[in-house]
């Protein structure tokens, strides 16, 4: 089944389209057929970015209206001269969508019919930068492709495992019985498939496995995943809480909002956005949220740039030992996404120095691991450290598939 998988933000359209059945996702063999993003939707120099499985790439600057325009413009790369990878639109047989919040209606991605396109919609006020955009999304994709299945997978169904006292905050029920305010994670798709892939390279069964993941990019978070089942995970309400970000605070005081506030005279939209926009590993090292940027400067002795990574790394090695608690343990701590994959340095910063628990670092394995998967922990340590690229839009797109065919979840 070829499938079309779209993220959707409020000026971007990435897209993939991914060939996959059973028999290929249990050998590994799905298919990229194509992916890239159009940014800067809405502008008269939108830019678009196409690269065919083949290699064959499109790059040009263009008017692009709206998401529909977006949609439009890639399905005509994917059909038309040089850059086509189908020979007709109906070899799409499915589209998913990757939406950022279900709230404690979806446990489990699901087909869009009207009544779970009316769920999606009131929960948008628990995401109001992202659902409203994931929606525009799917409706030009419904209107382009007409008939054609199409499915939600939710940032945050796998955490819908968390027991009460994981997601409930000490304030008044009152609040968590009318609005729903609780935690309810992030990166959820991320934090399943780096799980499942450690079991199927470790040859364990992911009902009897625990793990810690962290899901380490310009957004971060952690996750207690035990015997397969998410039991805790940092970000919270909104994806602002728990790990130092590129640009967004993490874990606060929630009483530096009014004292700050007063004595900047700021508004609380004001403070908000300088929590989640100017925030986190930019505020720390005052020049950058690029981590790559931050190690260089911190290794030619930028003394903010190194102070930044030291905090980034001691909140990381934090939720890394309450997790651990948390679970009574664990078989492997899991390291993903752009930070989590390639900073060799942001690893041996938080990983060392925690043999006590049963975690010993590989010193010259975590040097030489950088954008693929493998084991970075010595043959001693009780607990493996493995580092495992992330495959978001594989989980998308499996997903999507196992809707639309009514086949039963693979390992």
């Amino acid at each position: 089944m070829k499938i079309l998988v779209l993220n959707c933000g409020s000026s971007s359209v990435k897209f993939q389209v991914i060939e996959t059945s059973r028999e290929l996702f249990e050998q590994r063999a799905n298919k990229v057929l194509a992916r890239g993003v159009v940014e800067r939707v809405g502008e008269k120099d939108a830019i678009v970015n196409y690269l065919a499985g083949d290699g064959e790439k499109f790059e040009s600057v263009e008017p692009v209206p709206g998401h529909r325009e977006a949609i439009e413009r890639i399905i005509g790369l994917l059909l038309e001269g040089e850059t086509a990878v189908l020979g007709r639109i109906e070899e799409i047989e499915a589209v998913g969508h990757r939406m950022v919040h279900g709230g404690e209606e979806f446990a489990d991605s699901v087909l869009i019919d009207e009544k779970v396109l009316a769920r999606i919609r009131e929960c948008s006020d628990l995401a109001p930068l992202h659902n409203p955009a994931n929606l525009k999304g799917y409706e030009a994709a419904r209107q382009i492709l007409p008939g054609v299945p199409q499915v939600a997978v939710f940032d945050t169904a796998f955490h819908q495992t968390m027991p009460p006292a994981a997601y409930l905050y000490a304030i008044p029920l009152e609040y968590y019985r009318k609005y729903h305010v609780r935690r309810f994670g992030f990166h959820g798709t991320s934090h399943r498939y780096v799980f499942y892939r450690y079991c199927q390279l470790a040859g364990r069964n992911p009902s009897e496995t625990s793990a810690v993941t962290c899901h380490l990019g310009n957004g971060a978070s952690i996750a207690a995943i035990g015997n397969g089942k998410s039991l805790d995970t940092s970000m919270g309400l909104t994806p602002l809480e728990g790990l130092v970000m590129g640009t967004r605070s993490g874990d606060l005081d929630p009483a530096i909002h009014q004292f700050l506030m007063e004595k900047e005279g700021l508004d609380i939209d004001g403070f908000t956005r300088i929590l989640n926009k100017k925030s986190g590993m930019l505020a720390l090292s005052e020049k950058t949220n690029d981590m790559r940027e931050i190690l260089a400067a911190a290794a030619a002795g930028d003394e903010t740039c190194s102070l930044a990574l030291e905090v980034y790394c001691h909140r990381l090695k934090k939720y890394i030992g309450a997790y651990l608690a948390v679970l009574n343990g664990a078989a492997a701590v899991i390291l993903t996404g752009g930070v989590g994959e390639r900073a060799a340095p942001v690893r041996e910063k938080a990983l060392s120095g925690l043999d006590s628990l049963g975690i010993s670092l590989d010193s010259a394995l975590n040097r030489e691991m950088s954008g693929r998967e493998g084991r970075i922990s010595r043959e001693d340590s009780r607990i493996g450290i493995w580092v495992i690229p992330t495959d978001e839009e594989l989980v998308i797109a499996w997903d999507t598939y196992q809707c639309v065919t009514g086949e039963e979840e693979a390992e």
